[in-house]
């Protein structure tokens, strides 16, 4: 009824409580309170969900087959299911390919079990500048480069010796001054296309004979072992070929001279045993000067054919000597912290190659007018 809402006078209301049961009301609050809880927590699931996936790929850790040792190598998963599936925990997807997590025979890499570990092998030539810019990649603190592995005949008589000393070196197992061991963030070897003899410096000074290492005759089962085992190859070559055989011919000359009290050294730390070195002056076959030169290119460029299909760079000896910034390609190229890298050697043969070559007028004449004149001219 009208009367039963009491007016106390003309300015106030005064309305009664509904009799509804309270119950009813609270779990009404309730269940909107659950709604409205679902329907946040979904929003914020699938942001974190959408979060996750354009951040992270899932990958696994797989073991490469190899004959004695265990090398691990991470691999992308098959499934991308964002957009931004290059990247996979912060790392380039190429470059997850090429991360390594070595487990040696040996020793325990500790605290650096989880780094992972890049492989290389430098490819080059005898007297191409090899040794120096491998002293230039050892004075990088995570970097072990091991030396001239395949000089020994036993380690590449035949493929199969040939891949056992690979997995020892790329297993971490194989030690040298070089090792970094545990911490090693890239480790490689150096590796020369060929072996050259000198028969007699005085009577007969021509390169005559090529005593291969065993990288030419098995190179498509070292192109099958280094693209599996994701191994990036650096060439280093020298654009002046002339040069290189001057070098050449001087360090075997000092192999029986052993000039420097009674050793022979290929490589110096001083000035006064390079120019020591550098007094002897070898006189160079001028008649069979050109087809030596052609057989140095020939075989660059069969090496170049036959490991085209690897990951790989090439540099020239004369480039480096001359912008020391090319040193920075090398370390992007292997995913590597740029840092400054230095050499305690010493040049031997610097200056005019005129001063260097006993019989030059010979070879002034033999290389004038021809696609090798440029050698005679001074580089760097």
């Amino acid at each position: 009824m009208a009367e039963d809402l009491c007016f106390f006078n003309k300015d106030t209301l005064i309305i009664k409580p509904s009799k509804k049961s309270p119950k009813l009301l609270r779990a009404t609050v309730v269940v909107f309170a659950m709604v409205c809880g679902i329907y946040i927590c979904s929003i914020c699931l699938n942001q974190i969900s959408s979060h996750s996936k354009s951040k992270f790929e899932s990958f696994r850790v797989i073991e490469r087959p190899s004959d004695h040792l265990s090398i691990q190598t991470p691999q992308i998963s098959t499934s991308m299911r964002s957009n931004n599936s290059c990247y996979v925990n912060g790392f380039n997807s190429k470059e997850i390919h090429n991360m390594h997590y070595p487990k040696p025979q040996t020793f325990s890499r500790a605290e650096c079990g989880n780094n992972p570990v890049r492989f290389f092998a430098i490819v080059s030539m005898q007297r191409s500048g090899s040794g120096w810019f491998e002293t230039l990649l050892n004075s990088h603190i995570n970097v072990s480069s091991n030396g001239e592995i395949f000089n020994v005949y036993d380690r590449r008589k035949n493929i199969s010796s040939i891949v056992k000393t690979l997995d020892k070196i790329y297993n971490l197992d194989w030690f040298s001054s070089a090792s970094k061991n545990e911490c090693s963030a890239a480790v490689g070897f150096k590796w020369m296309l060929n072996q050259l003899k000198i028969r007699n410096m005085l009577e007969e000074p021509e390169f005559s004979l090529w005593l291969t290492q065993g990288l030419m005759q098995h190179h498509k089962e070292i192109v099958d072992y280094f693209n599996n085992r994701s191994i990036s190859i650096i060439f280093l070559f020298r654009r002046n070929l002339l040069r290189r055989m001057v070098s050449v011919l001087a360090n075997s000359y000092d192999r029986d001279a052993r000039v420097l009290n009674g050793t022979h050294k290929s490589h110096v730390h001083s000035t006064d045993e390079a120019d020591m070195l550098s007094k002897y002056k070898p006189a160079i076959n001028a008649t069979t000067l050109i087809t030596n030169l052609q057989q140095v290119e020939k075989t660059v460029a069969k090496a170049l054919e036959y490991f085209n299909s690897t990951r790989h760079i090439t540099l020239y000896y004369e480039d480096l000597i001359k912008n020391c910034s090319k040193t920075g390609d090398v370390l992007e190229f292997l995913e590597l912290p740029h840092m400054e890298l230095t050499s305690r050697q010493v040049k031997i043969h610097k200056g005019e190659l005129l001063t260097h070559i006993q019989n030059w007028d010979d070879v002034n004449k033999i290389l004038k007018g021809t696609t090798y004149e440029h050698f005679l001219q001074a580089d760097y």
